[in-house]
């Protein structure tokens, strides 16, 4: 018996995984051919990564046989994003990722985008909305057909028990930013308070989006996100990509909440 299959939701792919290590296997399997197709059809592959637990559930992505199919010379990596720390702070996205991932398969380091990490928040913001405008210009990020915004070629998000993806928070004012393809704040419920995001419109303009949650005590938010039943919708149920599709990678545990929730045989 398989136990990672497709259901949908809510117009929403959900794979259902028995644990964490038959995740890190569909996960790596999902986004190896993305970057085949993108790599195929644009000779590129951009990819903007969040942190947390995600990272380590990538790691299969340096083990055989990705670390040697996978083009890693054609991947572009960006931050969906960050906190405005020290790249060698223990809280940097960058730095996890480049101690669980990066440093681990062939990426071009000219490739690899970080932001600013001497300015303050709002001038981070606004440097790493530059960045990417030049690597749109150049054709590394393509555009969406339905707004202006950066089309990625995949988003990989994780979700925190209170439902929130990248930096963006329930009920916070950045969740309205509908201008700026990248925002800060300053004022992070959870530690520490100055970070960047990518604004809703940019992560709903992306070719994929993978939405990436393990464990028992974010099931309640996955299935308020993915259900809908609480007071009001949280930031992971308002990823819907207008013109992509939106991935979520869950183990049982995450799942457990979910009524219509199930393996495949």
């Amino acid at each position: 018996m398989s136990l990672s299959g497709d259901n949908k939701t809510n117009g929403r792919v959900l794979r259902i995984h028995e644990n964490v290590d038959e995740l890190g296997s569909n996960l790596a399997d999902y986004i190896a051919e993305l970057s085949e197709v993108a790599i195929k059809e644009r000779g590129v592959f951009a990819v903007a990564l969040s942190g947390g637990s995600l990272i380590s559930l990538m790691g299969k992505l340096c083990e055989a046989p990705y670390n040697k199919t996978v083009d890693w010379t054609k991947w572009y990596v960006l931050w969906a994003d960050e906190r405005v720390v020290a790249k060698s702070h223990a809280d940097s996205n960058y730095k996890l990722a480049k101690d669980g991932f990066l440093s681990r398969v062939p990426i071009v380091h000219s490739h690899v985008h970080s932001i600013n990490d001497t300015v303050t928040a709002e001038q981070a913001a606004e440097d790493y909305e530059f960045v990417i405008r030049q690597l749109v210009k150049t054709r590394v990020i393509s555009v969406s057909e339905t707004s202006d915004c950066p089309r990625f070629d995949l988003i990989l998000l994780g979700m925190g028990p209170d439902g929130h993806v990248a930096s963006l928070f329930p009920d916070h004012p950045a969740l309205n930013e509908c201008q700026q393809w990248v925002t800060f704040i300053t004022d992070s419920p959870k530690p520490p308070p100055e970070r960047i995001t990518f604004t809703l419109p940019v992560i709903n303009s992306a070719s994929s989006v993978a939405v990436v949650v393990a464990g028992g005590n974010k099931a309640e938010a996955v299935r308020v996100a993915v259900e809908g039943g609480g007071p009001e919708v949280p930031p992971a149920g308002m990823v819907r990509p207008a013109k992509g599709e939106v991935v979520w990678f869950l183990d049982s545990a995450a799942a457990s909440k979910l009524g219509g929730a199930k393996f495949s045989e």
